[in-house]
């Protein structure tokens, strides 16, 4: 799938809390509505970025795995 992004955070090589610290920064210079892609390669992404994006009102719009690479697509929330 290709989603057209706003942003795009690459937190390739980085271990948890660092890749959903620096989700946390990027989405906040985010406009509402915009879409950030995030790529990563710490499999405790697949637990905390869900759980990020819940506990904040952002939309998980897409995850995939690829060869060991985890992207996620997040649409920050409009308010």
């Amino acid at each position: 799938m290709t989603l057209a992004t706003d942003a795009i955070l690459d937190a390739s090589g980085l271990n948890c809390p660092e890749p959903v610290m620096m989700l946390h920064n990027k989405v906040r210079d985010l406009a509402p509505g915009a879409l950030l892609k995030v790529i990563a390669t710490d499999p405790s992404t697949r637990r905390d970025i869900p759980k990020f994006c819940m506990f904040l009102g952002h939309e998980l719009v897409e995850q995939q795995v690829e060869a060991g690479t985890y992207l996620y697509w997040i649409k920050k929330k409009l308010v």
